[in-house]
């Protein structure tokens, strides 16, 4: 079951996808594939598929200042480094 997307006017087509849509878009698409079945914990699945990749980004983006990183995404050092070692995520200064 997928649902069209209205039209853009040429004003809205030069404007990037809110992130929050294409989470949406992706969460709808993982429920319809399953199909019939029914998830088990999608938050937590969810926020281990997100999480990683999104410290990974930051870091990259900082190259690899967790400071920094920590503080673009609203969390402490400590916790940083606690969700680093979760994910198993290696920090590489300058080119992460």
């Amino acid at each position: 079951m997928t649902t069209e997307k209205p039209k853009k006017s040429a004003k809205e087509a030069d404007l990037p996808t809110p992130l929050r849509q294409n989470v949406q878009d992706a969460i709808r698409q993982y429920l319809e594939d399953m199909g019939h079945s029914q998830p088990e914990s999608l938050y937590r699945t969810l926020m281990a598929q997100v999480e990683p990749p999104l410290i990974e980004e930051v870091l990259r983006f900082t190259r690899g200042n967790q400071s920094k990183t920590a503080k673009i995404l609203g969390i402490t050092r400590n916790t940083l480094r606690t969700k680093l070692n979760r994910y198993d995520i290696s920090v590489r200064n300058g080119n992460n």
